[in-house]
């Protein structure tokens, strides 16, 4: 808004299967992408809806899994931002600390967990996605992982990369807000892959490991699970990630 402040290949690697079930339950498993972008955005920021938009079209490619993570630090300048949450912008903030940033601003795209980029900028962001695979291990682990019977279920084998944890994201396909104040006030904004909750499975040690959680999508909800280096407040290298078909 203001200012900016190993083993084996990935082809072969990133083999996404949904584990044994029995006959009639529901199942589907999560589809392998190579990139994972994450957009930190606000309703009060004039600048968002192009990097919206942008991160809309990156949507749609089955490679990449986009998800848009609404900020609340704007909100005091007119208009409260309906889809924020505080841990977004702690997520946004441990970023900035471990890439040497003295603040954070939106519109920001955050690629492989290893690179920072204007939101609204397509050429900053794809040469991001060109130059991060592998940086420090960026995308270059393999697991499987599904939903069935309730649960979601994350098998992560031995590999290279640990000490990683393994999140999962739950996100809104599609919501729009009309924004009734502040810089955007009077437009009607779509946000895609809006998240919704980041629950944190637990620490993959580099050793294979299987991970579970109950199934808490409602409609039009999918799933993103990441494998990322480091922790929550000290985010690094993205090494897998998968994401619900359609999303």
């Amino acid at each position: 808004m203001r200012g900016r402040a190993a083993r084996g290949t990935f082809a072969g690697a990133l083999i996404f299967i949904l584990a044994a079930v029995s006959p009639g339950s529901a199942a589907s498993s999560l589809v392998p992408v190579s990139c994972v972008v994450e957009l930190f955005t606000s309703q009060g920021c004039a600048f968002c809806p192009p990097a919206d938009a942008l991160l809309a079209s990156l949507a749609r490619r089955q490679d990449v899994a986009a998800m848009s993570f609404s900020v609340d630090y704007w909100d005091y300048i007119g208009w409260k931002d309906t889809l924020a949450v505080p841990a977004n912008a702690a997520r946004q903030r441990a970023y900035a600390g471990v890439m040497g940033e003295h603040h954070a601003y939106t519109p920001q795209a955050i690629v492989n967990g290893v690179a920072g980029a204007v939101g609204s900028d397509r050429k900053e962001i794809e040469a991001a996605m060109a130059s991060t695979r592998g940086r420090d291990g960026a995308m270059s682990l393999g697991l499987r992982a599904g939903v069935a019977d309730g649960a979601v279920v994350v098998d992560v084998p031995d590999g290279p990369g640990g000490p990683a944890v393994v999140l999962l994201v739950r996100v809104a396909r599609q919501m729009s807000v009309q924004i009734g104040r502040g810089e955007n006030a009077g437009r009607k904004i779509s946000y895609t892959n809006v998240v919704r909750q980041v629950s944190d499975l637990g620490v993959w040690s580099g050793a294979a490991a299987s991970f579970r959680a109950p199934d808490a999508r409602v409609e039009g909800e999918g799933y993103v699970v990441l494998v990322q280096r480091g922790s929550q407040g000290r985010p690094g290298a993205i090494l897998a990630a998968a994401k619900s078909a359609g999303f």
